[in-house]
């Protein structure tokens, strides 16, 4: 049977062999949240960077440029971080693919590439990943791209509900990391916008008049698409 197991931040993947695992990174407050919202709603490929001078350059090639820095839109881009830009239409996006660098989740998928498959997770897909890696059948690691190197409550509780939606195809018990996610899903579980409002990066959100991505964030099954990370960009994956 298959392993999950959860890496709590980028900082911790060297303890982790990768080879032959899929890694599912996720970054629920915004980046992959924001992808997943891209992807579905007619995005073709992204291009996940790690400086903002490089994202910016992609403009001259086509690109729509989506930056982020300590949560604020960066300057000089199209889009920020958050998954209304994919929505709001005030940027049209089908078709069109995007230049995307954040504080923490391009980061954390540009360190996971050692992985047999790069997945791009959030609550805003989580079926369809549950799907993908019962595909699989691989070992798994959940990377959380936490919050500049540090623990974060928001991806953790999004390993935990993962780990529950594989607990009949997956080895869940074999990590502490993997059931103390767990634990903190069941306690979020009920109310987990609620639950979010102690955590740490929610408080900077609301601080930056930004409470609705989170509530959007945290849906769950929104979107059917399982996005891979792969030769340098990110593009849907179809299911068999």
């Amino acid at each position: 049977m298959p392993t999950l197991d959860i890496c709590f931040s980028p900082e911790l993947l060297p303890l982790y062999d990768l080879k032959g695992r899929v890694a599912v990174v996720v970054d629920i407050l915004r980046a992959t949240s924001s992808i997943v919202t891209a992807l579905a709603n007619g995005v073709t490929h992204l291009v996940p960077l790690s400086e903002l001078p490089e994202c910016q350059a992609m403009a001259a090639q086509g690109y729509i440029t989506a930056a982020e820095r300590d949560g604020r839109q960066a300057e000089g881009v199209d889009l920020g971080n958050s998954p209304f830009g994919y929505l709001d239409g005030i940027v049209p996006v089908q078709g069109r693919c995007v230049a995307i660098t954040t504080t923490n989740g391009t980061r954390a998928l540009q360190l996971s590439s050692a992985a047999d498959a790069v997945v791009v997770g959030a609550f805003l897909n989580l079926g369809a990943v549950a799907e993908f890696l019962r595909q699989q059948q691989k070992d798994v690691v959940v990377v959380c791209a936490g919050w500049k190197g540090k623990f974060c409550l928001e991806d953790t509780i999004f390993g935990g509900a993962l780990a529950e939606r594989l607990a009949d195809s997956f080895d869940i018990t074999s990590s502490d990391a993997t059931l103390a996610a767990l634990d903190l899903w069941q306690a979020a579980q009920p109310d987990v916008a609620g639950y979010l409002l102690k955590s740490a990066h929610v408080r900077r959100l609301n601080s930056l008049e930004s409470h609705k991505d989170m509530e959007f964030c945290v849906r769950q099954d929104e979107y059917a698409v399982v996005p891979l990370f792969r030769n340098g960009q990110i593009e849907v994956e179809k299911l068999a």
